[in-house]
């Protein structure tokens, strides 16, 4: 079983970027998906997450309206599309499965079943 994010890169304030989640090994259409972030000397956080039962999205406040999460179920693959970019915005992010829906717990990571590696997103100028 594997996650592999990319679609990471360096990229001016308000700028896009698309990250993917690709996985092998498992079918995310069973799970839920999670897209989390963590700055330097910042914890991890929640960034984004869709859930296995209906595709509700859940959105932590400082991305909504810019940020969207979908997949697609062909390509065995989860999306972060990220509009309007921001320098707060530069982390690692990485993706993970979860068990349970968008909860009020997925922020904090509970229930994940599989991590994937991250990708490095850079917002400077």
């Amino acid at each position: 079983v594997q996650l592999q994010a990319s679609g990471g890169g360096w990229v001016q304030p308000g700028g896009s970027l698309r990250l993917s989640c690709a996985a092998s090994g498992l079918s995310l259409h069973y799970f839920t998906v999670a897209w989390f972030r963590q700055a330097p000397g910042k914890e991890r956080e929640g960034v984004s997450c869709i859930s296995v039962s209906d595709d509700g999205t859940d959105y932590v406040d400082s991305v909504k309206g810019r940020f969207t999460i979908f997949r697609d179920k062909v390509k065995n693959t989860a999306y972060l599309q990220m509009h309007s970019l921001k320098p707060e915005d530069t982390a690692v992010y990485y993706c993970a499965t979860r068990y349970f829906p968008c909860d009020s717990e997925w922020r904090q990571g509970t229930g994940i079943r599989n991590w994937g590696k991250g990708t490095q997103v850079t917002v400077s100028s």
